[in-house]
């Protein structure tokens, strides 16, 4: 029976797919197979030995230690697209209170209580203050066409906004589903000089954080609309109150806000409510879930960020899963062992992911437990398992 560990609160949906008689989890699991966690810290955690994978609920890892689960072929995995739609409807949301001044609205108006009959009055002579433009006419540029950059885009469109793309890594999936109408940007510079509203959809990471910084802000039209729904490192916050106090930028809306941005009338912050819907949390909590059952019970994966895409159908009662260090010669020094062993290979399937490589071999006949320990002493081989009984 394999043993998962929930790190948060799980969809009770996306747990009803784990059999009963062959998974069981709960919070306090001793010795896990597999961790379910959303925002829960796991980078001051002992990893248990028996730790095998880790899916996470939601699209970033940041708070996954996913290099020291890869030097142990521990998979780590995620789930793209699944809290895509949420995202994307409070980016219209954000696109929409950044015009209207609706927050700023809403605020004055409460500060109204107690005035009784002179609240209309003074709506009709103070409703002037919160004017703002309408969506319609428009320039959208979308930073990152991934699942939620090309729902933006797609919807953008469909409110009558001119919108523009870029991502120099755009997967074919996402061209095939993004409307004919998005035009393409000849580059960042010229997409961030031409838009009247920006919102991004990137990773954060080394080359991206402080990606919006005093250099980008100096392209941009004055009296720019920036959406940020993506992660908050991605935005200098000394360069864009800077930006605000030249009246380059008009609104910045956020979902990932920092206290330096809590105090002026210019930010609207949003928290952390991209994904708190109870569509996307069942949504990501199944595909998490999925993935992780099928990787215990089967040895394939999707969606995970460290190792890559390994999906073979099941040819026989027993199967071999090796993740190793992306290094010349692997296949040879394994098959060299099966060999040895007078063991012989029905199928095979071997593919890389950056630094990582993943192997699934169906065999046919029998193994001992100890063609396991040799192939685990092949030097730049970091995880061995047997799967005995197919499912």
């Amino acid at each position: 029976m394999f043993k998962i560990q929930k790190l948060n609160k799980i969809s009770p949906t996306g747990l009803a797919l784990l059999p009963g008689d062959r998974f069981e989890y709960a919070t306090d699991i001793l010795s896990p197979d597999a961790i379910l966690v959303r925002s829960f810290s796991m980078h001051d955690m002992e990893l248990p030995g028996s730790l095998k994978a880790i899916a996470r609920a939601g699209a970033g890892v940041n708070n996954i230690p996913v290099d020291k689960c890869s030097a142990r072929g521990i998979v780590v995995f995620n789930t793209p697209g699944a809290n895509a739609n949420a995202v994307k409807e409070l980016v219209l949301l954000g696109m929409l209170m950044s015009s209207r001044k609706i927050y700023g609205g809403i605020q004055w108006m409460k500060s109204l209580k107690g005035k009784g009959g002179e609240i209309s009055t003074l709506i009709e002579k103070e409703k002037g203050n919160f004017t703002g433009p309408e969506l319609k006419g428009k320039k959208l540029g979308v930073i990152g066409l991934g699942a939620i950059g090309v729902m933006v885009a797609n919807d953008a469109r469909s409110l009558g906004m001119e919108v523009a793309g870029f991502d120099p890594f755009i997967s074919v999936d996402s061209a095939w589903g993004l409307s004919r109408e998005v035009k393409k940007a000849l580059s960042l510079d010229s997409l961030l000089a031409d838009s009247d509203y920006i919102t991004f959809h990137i990773p954060l990471n080394d080359n991206t954080k402080g990606f919006i910084n005093k250099d980008k802000f100096a392209i941009m039209k004055k009296g720019m609309r920036i959406l940020n729904f993506a992660r908050g490192g991605l935005i200098n916050n000394r360069d864009l109150k800077a930006a605000i106090d030249a009246k380059i930028v008009d609104t910045y809306v956020t979902d990932f806000p920092d206290e330096e941005l809590l105090d002026s009338d210019h930010i609207i912050p949003i928290p952390h409510l991209g994904a708190s819907t109870p569509e996307s949390e069942e949504n990501c909590a199944v595909m998490a879930v999925e993935q992780v059952r099928d990787f215990l019970q089967e040895g394939i994966i999707r969606n995970s960020v460290n190792f890559p895409d390994c999906v073979m159908p099941r040819n026989g009662s027993i199967r071999v899963i090796i993740a190793n260090k992306n290094v010349p010669n692997m296949i040879g020094q394994i098959s060299h062992v099966l060999a040895e062993n007078s063991i012989n290979i029905a199928y095979m399937l071997n593919k890389s992911k950056g630094d990582h490589a993943f192997n699934i071999i169906d065999i046919d006949g029998g193994i001992e437990e100890n063609v396991a320990d040799e192939l685990r002493k092949i030097a730049d081989v970091v995880m061995v398992r047997i799967i005995r009984d197919a499912v």
